[in-house]
Order: C-alpha cells, then sequence, then structure tokens
C-alpha cells in the first residue's frame, strides 16, 4: 500500500500512471511465474491422455424436457433413467474423480416411488408438468449447496460436516420431483478456479485427463460433459459456473442477481451485497433444459417470466468484442477468437443482422473493478472467518507459517485468499469508492448500449482448458468472467466446438439484468446450429476449424 501512497499522495501522481505502473508490475510478475512453473507444469503433458469409454444408452442422449415429457407419459420408467445416470457415474468417475458423495441407493428407490405414483394418480400429464416439472429427473449438486444429509465440508480437510437441511434450490427441486444424485468436488471453499483439495483430491478434464475441468464448479462440469449427468445446480462468484462449463463443452448460466435464492450455500456472507454479486445457477448439456431448471428454482414471478419469454433473433442487436479491454490481461487466443467470429458470421449471414463491435472506454479497468471489488466483500465465510464459530477462526500468519513447514492442512489458493483479502483491505476507502464510481459509470455505458433487445459475444477465456496449476499465472485472465458479476449481469457460457487439441472451445453470451432471455434464446440458437455439446468420444472428428 506504501505504492499506492506514492502514487496518490506523496508525488501527486496522476491515478492513471499509478494504475498502469501497478498493471505493468502485476503483467511482468505473472510473466516470470509463467517462466518458472510454466514448463513444469507443462510436464503433464506428456503423459497419456485417458480417455472415457462411449455413451451406450440411449437415454443418457436425450434432453431433460424429453425424458421428463416421457416419465409423465408413462414411455419410460423413472427407475430406468435414475440406474442409467447412476451407472454411467459409477463408470466414468475413476477417471474424473468428480464425485464427493452419492445418494445412489436412495435416488433409485425414490425413482420407483414416482413409477408407483404414476402407476395409480388420476392426475393428467398437463397438471404433473405444472406441479412436478422435473418429476423423475436426476439432478447432480455442487457440494457447497446444501443437500440434507449429505457432505458439506466444501473440501476443508479439518472441519468435515453434513448440511442439517436442504439449500432453498435443493428443497425447490424436490418439490418439483427432481432427484439429487449426489453432491460434487470443488476447491477447498470454492476458492480457486481449478477444482483440487485435500479431502476429495483433483478433478480432471473429460476431453482429456491430464487437464483441469476449472473450478470452482468443476465436479458437475467434468460429469455433465461425460454424460453422467443431465441437470446440475451450480455457483458463480467470479466465472464459477462458466469457466468450467467453457472447460467441459457445456453450457454454463449465471441468472440476474436475486432472481434465485442463495441461502444455504457454503461460503456465505453477511454483506449486504453478496447477492448482487454472488449467484446460484446452473449448467446442462443441453440450451433447451436452461429454462427448465432455472423456473424451477427462480424465487420471483418476474424471473418465472425471464427464463421463459420468447423472442425472434431479428429483433436482438448483437454485439461483440474479442478482448476484455484491459492490459493486464492475455488477448485471446486465435482459436477463441475463431468462435467469435464464425457466430458473428453465422449471425450476419442467416439473419442480415449487424453485429457491431463494443467499444466501452472503462472496460479497462475492468481487472482493478473486478478483484478490488470482489476481494472487498465483507465477512465472507473462510477458515479466518469462521461466521459459524468465530472462536475457530485462524490466523492468515500462522496458517501461512504452517503452509511453508508442510503442516497446514489447507491448500494454497485457500490460504493466498487470506493473505490478499487482508491486503485489499489496506487499499485507501478513497480509492475503493472511484472504483465503485466506475463500476456505475460502466454499468450504465452497458445498459445504454444493449438496451432491453441487445446482447453482448464475449470470450468466456483466453484458451481452452489448460493443465492443473497454471491457474497461478492466468490469474488476470480470470476477469473475462469476474467482470459481470461485479457489474451484476446475467451470462451464458455456450459451447461452440473444438480445438487442434480437441478440447471444448466457447463464449459468452451477456445482456441486462432481467433479459436472461435473450441471453437463453442465443444460446438454443447457437446449439441447434452448431451443435452444442458432443460427448468426449466424438470430439476428436468434429475438431473446430476457422
Amino acid at each position: 500500500m506504501k505504492l499506492f501512497n506514492v502514487l496518490h499522495g506523496d508525488l501527486c501522481f496522476d491515478y492513471s500512471v499509478g494504475v498502469a505502473i501497478i498493471r505493468t508490475l502485476i503483467k511482468g510478475s505473472l510473466f516470470c511465474l509463467y517462466c518458472l512453473l510454466g514448463p513444469l507444469f507443462k510436464l503433464r503433458g506428456l503423459k497419456k491422455k485417458r480417455l472415457c469409454p462411449p455413451i451406450d444408452n440411449q437415454i443418457l442422449f436425450k434432453p431433460a424436457t424429453e425424458i421428463a415429457r416421457r416419465i409423465r407419459r408413462r414411455e419410460i420408467g423413472c427407475e430406468e433413467v435414475i440406474i442409467a445416470y447412476v451407472k454411467r457415474c459409477k463408470e466414468v468417475n475413476p477417471l474424473i474423480n468428480a464425485i464427493v458423495e452419492d445418494r445412489f441407493e436412495a435416488a433409485v428407490r425414490e425413482a420407483r416411488d414416482i413409477d408407483d405414483f404414476l402407476k395409480s394418480t388420476t392426475m393428467n400429464e398437463a397438471k404433473i408438468a405444472s406441479e412436478k416439472p422435473l418429476l423423475g429427473l436426476p439432478v447432480t449438486i455442487k457440494e457447497s449447496i446444501a443437500v440434507q444429509g449429505m457432505s458439506y465440508s466444501v473440501g476443508v480437510k479439518d472441519t468435515p460436516s453434513r448440511a442439517t437441511c436442504d439449500a432453498n434450490v435443493v428443497a425447490k427441486i424436490r418439490e418439483a420431483g427432481g432427484i439429487p444424485l449426489l453432491v460434487s468436488n470443488t476447491p477447498e471453499l470454492c476458492l480457486w478456479w481449478d477444482t483440487f483439495n485435500k479431502v476429495t483430491g483433483a478433478t480432471r478434464n473429460p476431453y482429456d485427463t491430464r487437464r483441469t475441468a476449472g473450478g470452482s464448479s468443476g465436479g458437475e462440469a467434468a460429469l455433465l460433459g461425460t454424460g453422467a449427468s443431465l441437470l446440475s445446480l451450480v455457483s458463480d462468484i467470479a466465472g464459477s459456473a462458466r469457466l468450467p462449463a467453457m472447460f467441459c463443452g457445456v453450457f454454463g448460466h449465471k441468472p440476474t442477481p436475486n432472481w434465485v435464492s442463495v441461502e444455504g450455500h457454503k461460503p456465505g456472507a453477511y454483506d449486504k451485497n453478496w447477492s448482487s454479486f454472488f449467484a446460484i445457477g446452473s449448467m446442462v448439456r443441453y440450451a433447451s433444459d436452461l429454462p427448465l431448471l432455472l423456473t424451477v428454482i427462480a424465487q420471483t414471478d418476474e424471473a418465472r417470466i425471464g427464463f421463459n419469454k420468447k423472442v425472434c433473433l431479428e429483433d436482438i442487436k448483437f454485439f461483440y468484442m474479442d478482448h476484455c479491454g484491459s492490459s493486464a490481461t492475455n488477448s485471446v487466443n486465435n482459436d477463441m477468437k475463431g468462435v467469435i467470429y464464425k457466430l458473428k458470421r453465422y449471425l450476419e449471414t442467416t439473419y442480415s443482422i449487424k453485429v457491431q463491435k463494443a467499444n466501452l472506454e472503462d472496460m479497462k479497468l475492468s481487472l482493478e473493478l473486478s478483484a478490488f471489488i470482489l476481494l472487498r466483500i465483507q465477512d465472507i465465510y473462510t477458515m479466518f472467518n469462521r461466521l459459524d464459530d468465530p472462536k475457530k477462526s485462524k490466523s492468515v500468519l500462522m496458517e501461512t507459517l504452517k503452509y511453508l513447514f508442510f503442516m497446514s492442512s489447507h491448500t494454497f489458493p485457500a490460504i493466498c485468499y487470506g493473505i490478499i483479502n487482508n491486503i485489499i483491505k489496506q487499499l485507501p476507502v478513497s480509492e475503493y469508492n472511484k472504483l465503485l464510481e466506475t463500476r456505475m459509470r460502466l454499468k450504465k455505458q452497458f445498459e445504454e448500449l444493449l438496451g432491453d433487445n441487445g446482447v453482448l459475444i464475449f470470450p468466456s477465456f483466453i484458451s481452452s482448458a489448460h493443465y492443473p496449476h497454471e491457474g497461478l499465472y492466468n490469474v488476470c485472465n480470470y476477469t473475462y468472467m469476474m467482470i459481470f458479476n461485479v457489474l451484476g449481469f446475467p451470462v451464458t457460457q455456450c459451447p461452440l466446438g473444438f480445438d487442434k487439441n480437441q478440447l471444448p472451445l466457447g463464449l459468452q453470451i451477456v445482456a441486462n439484468p432481467g433479459c436472461d432471455y435473450l441471453t437463453i434464446a442465443v444460446a438454443q440458437e447457437i446449439e441447434r446450429t452448431f451443435g452444442g455439446w458432443r460427448e468426449p468420444s466424438e470430439s476428436k472428428r468434429l475438431t473446430y476449424t476457422t
């Protein structure tokens, strides 16, 4: 912080000069880290890639909307569906390591009860669809979202715990007839973009088991990518529902703030603005299933309408950016740019729509806005701030020293969060207020640009999935997703082909708050045109080319 004092006080440097110097220092430090550690991390590429077995049950290729309809019509048994997914989970989990704890036996019993109910009920199909839209469908859930009786440790080794009750969203899923199947792996307390911890270990990417599935919803993304999950409940504070979705070739949606309850998530926070930045959302393999799950977990009529409103693509205004605007981040690679321009060409050719390039001046501060504002959120649950039992909170200094001497039970990212959080708290209030003003200004620029019928096509990340731990020198590049948490916009990540390494590529569709139906509509068009999710065994023959 002395640097801030020098830059902003003693020498009276211009604020923009100070920011430019800090950006340069950060980017230079990360480049040095890349030079030192990059070759070591990339050695993982010398290992043999393990392949997930191909899907041999056609039930696993059906969208949730179709399976639900067939269950209601008694054309397929719920037990048959659940057993198919249980079998697939058992088949692929040794390869991807995504499951923390399952409830397979209980799920099969619940499926039988549903089949018995359907044999005896006098309810017609329309009423069942209205009252129990998820009847008989398997749902997998990120371990950080409470499922009564299931593991709720969220990767923390020394404080194992179980959920005493369902999170609000899980209760809604059960009420709608959905069957929770398991809870899936996360980084420790969801504090990293790579899913590993000292309890369950590392989750691997289904398209290349040498690479990361991303985080923090990496367990869910890996299960979906292999076809072992159908509907997935996830959370998003810094791209947690979108980066793993992109790395694993599926759809991920971060909804408009406060449209879905965030009660029952660990970590939570007492900060009054928590739900403005943090969201519980969904991942799915089929874009047609996004409204189905989101409508069930919505907490207001406005949200339910907003997830289902219909729109013609010809009525949508399209904009695009191929960089997040900050000089501290890397540019996206040619493959990632290629999918943006591929979608742009398709829209302009098919619908005679002009896709305009957006140029928002304040996006140059996207890194600063993302890092400083998100890290200044107050009273977040961590091992250094035990909201449930403050006396058990740990010292950042002591835990750092223990880590250096290989005595800590915590992971490096979780400890780093405590260190960086303490540093960020020293940022002068005046500078923090300037960032809040910039945030409001940028948000207004977006709102004016997009209006109530515009979307922004934006990169999900700079490249396809990287190797584990490469997130250390990619930390600034997660700005591509974090900025939309800071601004509070709904975003849908959409898979769009594969690169030369047979790894999924994707992009984000962004809209103004309350316009989730726009991003969902575009996601569904992308799926219809470009194919959407493809199982890992197909990726080699579907390699993307520009």
